[in-house]
């Protein structure tokens, strides 16, 4: 089935549910069973699917789960508290006291920060890596290396990584492979077709698509990948809620038709940043002339609505004057629901692997479900009101 298919139909069984459409919210902490037998049998036999308790999933945990993975191409999905969580899950599933850690330089946060935190407080160290580097990954390995993390494209500066390449280094060493995939989802980009483990998204984006549910979701490509990650998913204790998983179902039915949308939107919008004079750079991988362009091409099916550009350097207040009084581009943080997002970053002191030199203001921008001619002249007022500010100094 095509992707848009399978979004419509994959974690639904009416005739489980006495023919309602959608996988009804089970609200559970204590799992009943007929027998001390049964009792036991549940508590050795760990599968996924498996009712045991309520932190471990419900009927409708599985749906979601279920639906994933297949979207995925994998064997089978966690659904946990946060992408964050979902990040940090991976983290510690695969690494101990001594161990090493590849990660990207151009990594979320968060991903970062658990590197230089809790991992580095438990013995782990950790090497981050120019997202350009490839199959030179290679060099990078040590005799205790177990994880390489990538993700692509790259946050704030989108640079589109080359999964396969990575992924067979480290195949060829024994080194498991994750990656973060909010950028693109399943319907775009499949990971773990091109031999990385484990696919981590942030829910909370593209998946929810309204801004209102922080969820996260693992996806493993094999049994034996799953047996190497449940026990840290179960230990950590952070599981979403059947609410929070109702409400991801609901909008994992229509994600493909918004991503066509976000994509549409986005390329519009990075064009138009193009030809602004206080622009110096769209980063945007599916534009021509992109330095990630080819990769991008060979790779992917479709771009999302997340970019960045750069420009000129300017006064806070100037910066100030465009954002602040703009309508239909809100100021925050986060980004894959059906509203558009402007957000100034510096990311000078997170690079170390690849150095961010360029002196310019990034904006990083999340394109909405709102027209495009809407969100343009939005955008041409607050140019118009920088190119005042500067002009009056």
């Amino acid at each position: 089935m095509k992707s848009d298919t399978k979004v419509t139909t994959l974690g639904r069984d009416p005739e489980a549910n006495f023919g309602v459409v959608n996988p009804p919210v089970y609200h559970a902490s204590t799992i009943l069973f007929p027998s001390l037998e049964a009792y036991d049998a549940a508590q050795k036999i760990k599968t996924k699917n498996q009712m045991r308790y309520g932190r471990y999933g419900t009927p409708t945990t599985f749906a979601l789960q279920d639906a994933i993975a297949e979207l995925e191409g994998g064997y089978a999905c966690f659904a946990v508290g946060s992408g964050a969580a979902a990040v940090l899950s991976v983290l510690m599933a695969f690494t101990k006291a001594g161990d090493h850690v590849l990660c990207v330089d151009s990594a979320y946060g968060p991903t970062r920060q658990a590197c230089n935190t809790i991992l580095k407080r438990y013995g782990v160290e950790t090497t981050y890596y120019d997202p350009a580097i490839g199959a030179g990954i290679a060099d990078l390995i040590r005799p205790n290396t177990t994880l390489c993390m990538m993700e692509s494209p790259g946050s704030v500066t989108f640079e589109v990584q080359d999964v396969p390449a990575i992924a067979a280094a480290c195949q060829a060493r024994g080194v498991a492979t994750a990656i973060d995939n909010t950028w693109a989802t399943p319907l775009y980009f499949r990971p773990l077709e091109h031999g990385v483990d484990v696919s981590i998204m942030a829910a909370t984006k593209y998946i929810v698509g309204h801004s209102d549910v922080m969820m996260g979701v693992i996806s493993v490509r094999t049994q034996a990948i799953y047996d190497a990650v449940r026990p840290t998913v179960d230990t950590l204790a952070a599981p979403s809620g059947p609410d929070d998983q109702y409400l991801a179902m609901r909008g994992l039915r229509t994600m493909a038709l918004r991503l066509k949308q976000h994509h549409q939107t986005g390329l519009t919008l990075a064009r138009w940043f193009q030809a602004q004079p206080e622009v110096t750079r769209v980063m945007h991988p599916a534009l021509p002339g992109d330095p990630s362009h080819s990769l991008w091409q060979r790779d992917f099916s479709g771009a999302s609505g997340l970019f960045g550009f750069v420009m000129k350097p300017v006064a806070r207040k100037a910066l100030a004057a465009l954002i602040d009084d703009l309508e239909l581009f809100g100021l925050g943080a986060s980004w894959g629901g059906f509203e558009s997002l402007i957000l100034p970053q510096d990311i000078r002191a997170g690079r170390t692997a690849a150095p961010w030199t360029d002196p310019g203001q990034i904006v990083r921008i999340h394109a909405g479900l709102e027209a495009p001619e809407d969100l343009i002249a939005d955008l041409e007022r607050g140019f118009a009101r920088l190119r005042k500010a500067v002009a009056a100094g």
